[in-house]
């Protein structure tokens, strides 16, 4: 018998990262390849044609799984009934902006986006922002929609992990499904923490540590982090264009790794809310290495962290709080 299908929102659909993730949530990347899906896309009225040329594309796609599609510029309508949640839109940083100015356009648009989604979403919604800054728009998004549960909002810091994941296959010249337990720490900015203490690689003799295996701890102490936290401004400077394929790729897994649950002995990263665990001030939306089942997260607890690593991910908890304190002086 066919599933019931899911309602799915994307947030500023008609963008690019929207528009390379729509179809892979119609062809089953995100949720399985037998769970049929309804698509909710919301976009600003500007974009309304662009939104509609998005819809007909997806209806000329003919996707099996695609049970139905909303495309609207009604926050409210878009809301409604929706399963899963992804915030993709948001406002950019322009140049000659102050973050403050970034932050403040920020805080309006996931403040009333939370109010509907509170109001209008199925109960148990699961949410994922996208939009940068990513880890506070999530903040603000909890801050306003009171009654759904902390432990369903999170963002988006799989994208920094499979980045991570790449640079060590690359690195190794080993396949990237060999590589895992990579770690992003922190904020989905460039003080994020990209941690390999615990990452391993699988080898015809068995999983080796990838430190053991790259041999060269001023690398992975010093280019590999940077290259991975400037990886999107390296991807601008190549494309013109901010990275929208490997985004809306990333997207697909978090919520695919959160739904339908972690590999044993796999963990990924996902931006939560903080409960203090590796003493990371409580109250942040901070990634962690989680590992998922029946739908929920729980962070992977017991793990070692040295004194360089301890300093990374106080720095990024430390620009998290300011950004915190900028966010919610918006709201005075």
């Amino acid at each position: 018998m066919e599933k019931e299908p899911v309602r799915v929102l994307v947030t500023g659909a008609a963008g690019q990262i929207g528009y390379a993730l729509v179809p892979m949530i119609a062809r089953g990347v995100m949720l399985g390849p037998d769970q049929p899906v309804i698509l909710h896309m919301l976009d600003i009225p500007p974009a309304a044609e662009a939104l509609n040329g998005v819809k007909m594309e997806l209806v000329d796609a003919a996707f099996p799984l695609l049970k139905g599609v909303v495309a609207t510029t009604d926050v409210v309508e878009a809301c409604t009934g929706v399963n899963i949640a992804v915030m993709v839109g948001g406002f950019p940083r322009k140049e000659g902006m102050e973050r403050k100015d970034v932050m403040s356009k920020n805080v309006s648009i996931y403040k009333s986006q939370a109010s509907a989604l509170e109001k209008q979403a199925a109960a148990n919604c699961k949410v994922l922002v996208v939009a940068n800054p990513a880890n506070t728009n999530a903040l603000i998004l909890k801050e306003f929609a009171p009654s759904i549960p902390e432990k369903n909002i999170t963002c988006l810091t799989r994208l920094d992990h499979n980045r991570a994941l790449g640079q060590i296959s690359e690195r190794l010249n080993v396949q990237v499904s060999d590589v895992k337990n990579v770690i992003i720490w922190g904020n989905h900015s460039s003080t994020q923490y990209p941690d390999v203490n615990h990452a391993t690689v699988k080898t015809p003799a068995g999983e080796k540590h990838v430190r053991e295996l790259v041999k060269d701890d001023a690398w992975l102490n010093a280019e590999f982090i940077t290259t991975v936290q400037q990886r999107g401004a390296a991807i601008i400077k190549a494309r013109k264009l901010s990275s929208a394929l490997s985004a809306a790729s990333s997207a697909c897994d978090h919520i695919r790794d959160w739904v339908l649950g972690t590999p044993e002995g796999t963990w990924v990263s996902m931006g939560v809310y903080s409960d203090g665990s590796y003493n990371v001030p409580a109250g942040l939306i901070y990634s962690f290495p989680v590992t998922c089942q029946n739908g929920e997260w729980k962070i992977v607890q017991g793990l070692s962290i040295d004194e360089f690593s301890r300093k990374k991910l106080d720095l990024t908890a430390d620009e998290l709080s300011e950004e915190k304190a900028l966010a919610y002086s918006c709201l005075t």
